[in-house]
């Protein structure tokens, strides 16, 4: 039998006069995890939506295997905004979520109301739950919301924001018992720790994944496979993403030989087909349609944009920016406490921290639009921002791309002195001549927001604060905005979730800690998570040794069954963690015959569960000295 769970064959789509992808063919297979690849507008999302039966195909066919289940998080997804988060959360047919929900609401119920009634019903989901062994279950809901910081489940949707949005939608699809999910962007609107705790969650499952992602360390991190959509063909790769780099070199290369191959054919033939205009013969009809072929093999061209956006900057002078205990609260919550720093010419700092912990008010107050509440900012007399928000480009819809470009300059001055026209700097960076002429209301939401990149840094500012430039651009995008980065003259402030771009990127970072704390980390992302886990360790293993070696005085508090449960759960989980981390010290201590590959995995697995042990071990002995 087949472990396909999904196949497409020979499946066709387009829009008007422009083809998205033409007869492409692939399959997923059970426990298979695969990274969809493609450039902004050339039909990745529209693939996913296909697959899900929300557009139909221009020809072709897709089956997935008839006991499937398959969840879909889309990129903008969809909610009725009268709906709660409760009741969506917990809307399914899955029995196991069904009894969890019958069980979390008689809990509700009898803590507003002790009555025979309640209790009986309380007792009853207990049953249930023991009935359908759901308790794990129980306790994966209350991880996934947890760590995506879902909360407020009594109020209505629609007072959520588009970002709040897309985070309940994705604990939705990750709560549902699926075969399959397929994923558009899972990442954007999450902080870091959110993702490194989404992309560990995703490679523990068994299950089966096709995802768009635009992040490289999330993509390694749980994708084995590779399918990248261009040009209307599809081109499937196995690896990591520099693996699916280097062979698509190598791809690319091959191709241009067999075009270049082909041109010259093609003007032998051309000249045939010119002194014989009339021909009639079999071999000459066959001929005919031969070079038709051919002409447009020969006629194809590569798209390899490795545009470099070196714009002029302004010249920077001596002082910069300078901040002396700046302080703000907002809302009673302080989100910049007591902050100093003095900025060097040429530095490139990122920024990051929890979401809502001070980020863009940190860099709201640096460009003016909001006053701190004590302390000062001095900025420098030759300093010109260009901010790039979160809010996106306010333009009105009946504007053309182009004319928003020109209200910023008709000429693009290079650092090299040359010059680029506004026609010409937006097809160097993906905005056909089409799309140039198209009005603003009708871009999708990675295009709007390419545009106003494109905006803030042709303004030939010295000083950019990027807020979250990397949501909503595709993975080539971003490799042309990490080349223009690392080549800017001036100064920068960057805050995005994506890894692999603020290691590529930056010089130091401020570390939002709470409670207006903000840490100068002298070092990238990686290297600060290493120090960070090192840290916490140090601190865990300080507090197990501070613990009395004599038996501790039980509380005569009553444990709860759910307290109960989770002792029990955490128990088996110390005891298989251990059970591994035995099996993975004997594998390094003895390496004979594992490969270099082998060995990296354990010795990185063995980090992962040693953190485990010490998260958990310290809840559970919590938990000890409530059931003991």
């Amino acid at each position: 039998m087949s472990d396909a769970i999904l196949t497409v064959e020979n499946l066709s789509k387009s829009y008007g006069e422009k083809e998205l992808f033409s007869n492409i063919s692939f399959g997923i297979n059970a426990g298979q995890k695969t990274a969809l690849i493609a450039r902004n507008g050339t039909g990745k999302s529209t693939l996913l939506s296909i697959l899900m039966g929300e557009q139909i195909p221009d020809g072709g066919k897709i089956t997935f295997r008839n006991d499937i289940r398959v969840a879909y998080l889309p990129q903008n997804p969809t909610m009725n905004a009268a709906q709660t988060l409760d009741s969506y959360i917990y809307s399914s047919e899955n029995k196991y979520l069904s009894t969890v929900s019958t069980y979390e609401k008689a809990l509700k119920d009898i803590e507003k109301e002790h009555s025979k009634a309640n209790e009986d019903a309380l007792q009853h989901a207990i049953n249930q739950m023991d009935a359908t062994d759901a308790w794990s279950y129980e306790n994966r809901i209350k991880e996934i919301l947890f760590r995506l910081d879902i909360k407020d489940f009594d109020k209505p949707l629609g007072s959520f924001s588009g970002g709040e949005r897309k985070k309940i939608a994705l604990s939705k699809v990750l709560i549902d018992d699926t075969d399959l999910l397929i994923l558009d962007e899972p990442t954007n609107h999450l902080d870091i720790n959110m993702i490194e705790w989404l992309e560990e969650f995703l490679s523990k499952q068994s299950l089966s994944i096709l995802m768009v992602t635009h992040d490289r360390y999330f993509l390694d991190k749980v994708c084995g496979d590779i399918l990248e959509l261009e040009n209307g063909a599809m081109y499937h790769y196995r690896g990591t993403y520099d693996y699916y780099l280097e062979k698509r070199a190598e791809r690319i290369a091959t191709e241009k030989a067999e075009v270049e191959k082909a041109k010259n054919l093609y003007r032998t033939e051309l000249d045939w087909m010119r002194r014989m205009p009339q021909a009639r013969g079999t071999k000459s009809r066959a001929r005919i349609d031969a070079f038709y072929e051919l002409e447009e093999k020969a006629h194809r061209r590569f798209d390899e944009r490795k545009a470099e956006l070196s714009v002029k900057t302004e010249r920077i002078g001596g002082k910069i920016l300078e901040m002396y205990n700046i302080t703000k609260s907002i809302g009673g919550k302080t989100l910049v406490d007591d902050f100093s720093y003095v900025c060097k010419k040429g530095e490139k700092i990122g920024i990051v921290g929890a979401n809502g912990i001070g980020k863009s008010t940190l860099l709201n107050m640096i460009t003016g639009k909001l006053r701190p509440d004590s302390g000062r900012i001095i900025t420098g007399q030759t300093i010109q921002f260009g901010f790039y928000t979160q809010d996106g480009l306010a333009e009105k819809d009946d504007r053309r791309v182009v004319e928003i470009i020109r209200d910023v300059a008709e000429v693009i001055k290079l650092q090299d002195g040359k010059e680029l026209s506004a026609t010409q700097f937006l097809r160097h960076f993906g905005f056909d001549d089409t799309t140039q002429y198209n009005y603003y209301g009708n871009l999708s939401g990675g295009e709007r927001r390419r545009l106003y990149l494109l905006k803030v840094l042709i303004a030939n500012p010295n000083f950019l604060i990027l807020d979250e430039p990397t949501n909503d651009l595709d993975i080539y995008t971003l490799e042309i905005l990490e080349r223009f980065l690392l080549s800017y003259q001036g100064c920068l402030m960057v805050v995005s979730h994506d890894r692999s771009f603020m290691d590529n990127i930056v010089d130091h970072l401020f570390v939002f800690e709470g409670n207006g704390k903000i840490r100068d980390f002298p070092g990238n992302y990686t290297q600060y998570l290493q120090k960070r886990n090192s840290e916490q360790r140090e601190q865990t293993l300080q507090k197990k040794s501070e613990k009395p070696q004599y038996e501790r005085k039980r509380t005569t508090v009553k444990p709860t069954y759910k307290q109960q449960q989770e002792y029990k759960t955490l128990t088996e989980e110390l005891q298989r963690l251990e059970a591994e981390k035995k099996e993975l010290e004997a594998n390094l201590a003895s390496p004979e015959g594992a490969t270099a590959e082998q060995l990296a995995q354990w010795s990185e697995r063995i980090g992962q569960v040693l953190a485990e042990i010490d998260e958990k071990e310290l809840r559970w002995l919590e938990l000890d000295e409530i059931v003991g």
